[in-house]
């Protein structure tokens, strides 16, 4: 491919530029040689990239140049991690020996192979720009896990990771286990009785899940599944500030589309949702002694029951297809507004089709069909439909049902019927799909004119 004189047209030196050129490896071969030829490549293909004005400054032929550059060094780390994207894993990992969660995974690659991914600082740098100003130097983090997730076993050991409890989350709780609630700002815990109740709140934003919400609900969702002296889960959301709903709960907006707008949501972040609290909703909270395989029972886990307040739109959606049972509001609705915002949504892709069909799903995520949950549509993802107003009776109603079964069959069918509907193997290489697909979809041109147009995002307070 001769993209020289694009280049040249931007006004980058010739010679750099022949350099450069001149040093993309054709193909991987051993990893002693690769770790040099392709970061040489890479390093270079960084300097001719900062040659460039940063990215609102540049002209067409500037910008032409700068994608050029950045699609020739992606198609370099593809062949690269191709042949040793497991070797990498290994390297960083003590050949598996020891768990590294998501956002320390990628920067532990950036350090054991410069180049390969961003560090933090060039991370935190487009950090501070809007979305549609950014180079998207985070769609490297995407490619790599991608071929991590491909790999079985560096895949299953990440997932593994993900779905052990934080590190944090044994402080909050010892504090729950003595208090009986417990507030993380963006989430809040209480016991009551038998049962574990976690409300989501952002109640600015219609609860809404952003960069402010994500580590908050994932210790929640660790601290219910772990607590010892209740047998089931309640999901709702908090009371909203905004004046048409009056103050009532909202379960859930879905993704900040503002604060994604105005780059406020890493790419990372799509991932440690998804193969973290979203995950454990559906599998539970694993143990570092055993691979949680879906067989020999060794994650600790409990039912889960969501109540939709008013609508559970993208995000909040997804969350409900991992729930046990779903109580909704004669009033809610359903929708999946992929299309509309330019991303994929999470898991729905592989779990919406278990409850609608293909077509349905299709409809929802690629036509924004939304589904009111009192109708035939609604029913095959809601158990249950009732008045508004009865929703905290018919909570504890459900709660007292589900418990009187016994919390151990309880937890036995959650994981027989899991088993055969979204194995952990099935999970892993969807992911690795979604961390691609997902990384190309944060970055792309057409999110931000789908949010001007669909969501008047250049107008929105962050």
């Amino acid at each position: 491919m001769n993209d020289s004189p694009a280049l040249a047209a931007a006004g980058l030196s010739p010679s750099a530029v022949a350099e450069w050129r001149s040093t993309e490896p054709s193909a991987a071969t051993d990893i002693a040689s690769d770790l040099h030829g392709y970061a040489g490549f890479w390093l270079r293909s960084n300097r001719l990239l900062k040659a460039l004005p940063v990215r609102p400054k540049r002209t067409a032929a500037e910008q032409a140049a700068a994608e050029t550059i950045l699609a020739a060094a992606r198609r370099s780390r593809e062949r690269f991690l191709a042949a040793h994207a497991a070797w990498v894993y290994d390297s960083v990992t003590g050949g598996r020996s020891r768990f590294l969660r998501l956002d320390d995974l990628v920067y532990a690659a950036a350090a054991s192979v410069p180049g390969l991914v961003p560090g933090k600082e060039e991370v935190a740098a487009e950090a501070l720009r809007d979305q549609r100003d950014k180079d998207g130097v985070e769609i490297d983090q995407g490619i790599f896990l991608a071929h991590v997730l491909a790999v079985e076993r560096s895949g299953l050991h990440l997932c593994h990771a993900m779905l052990l409890a934080r590190a944090d989350s044994a402080e909050h709780c010892a504090r729950f286990t003595a208090d009986g609630r417990l507030d993380l700002g963006a989430a809040r815990l209480e016991r009551r009785g038998n049962a574990i109740h976690v409300t989501g709140a952002n109640p600015r934003f219609l609860n809404a899940e952003d960069d402010t919400t994500l580590d908050a609900m994932e210790i929640a969702v660790d601290v219910a599944t772990l607590d010892a002296r209740s047998e089931i889960a309640v999901l709702r959301g908090g009371r909203v500030e905004h004046p048409k709903y009056g103050g009532r709960p909202v379960f859930g907006a879905g993704i900040n589309l503002t604060h994604l707008y105005r780059g406020k949501i890493p790419f990372i972040w799509y991932l440690k949702r998804d193969l973290g609290y979203v995950h454990k909703l559906l599998r539970g909270i694993a143990q570092p002694e055993l691979l949680p395989d879906d067989v020999h029972g060794c994650g600790i886990e409990k039912p889960w029951i969501a109540a939709i307040d008013q609508f559970a739109i993208g995000g909040h959606c997804q969350v409900i297809l991992c729930m046990d049972y779903v109580l909704a509001g004669a009033d809610a609705f359903l929708s999946l507004p992929a299309r509309k915002e330019g991303i994929i949504p999470g898991l729905a892709n592989l779990r919406l089709p278990r409850f609608t069909g293909d077509r349905i799903a299709r409809q929802a995520i690629q036509s924004e069909r939304k589904l009111a949950c009192d109708s035939p549509e609604g029913r095959l993802i809601c158990d249950e439909i009732v008045p508004a107003a009865d929703m905290g009776a018919a909570i504890d109603r459900v709660v007292g049902a589900l418990a009187g079964s016994g919390a151990v069959s309880a937890v036995g069918n959650r994981r027989a019927l899991r088993v055969g509907a979204e194995p952990l193997e099935l999970f892993r290489r969807y992911c690795s799909l979604y961390a691609r697909e997902q990384a190309y979809c944060h970055f792309s041109p057409a999110l931000i004119a789908n949010l001007e147009r669909n969501w008047d995002a250049a107008n929105r307070r962050a």
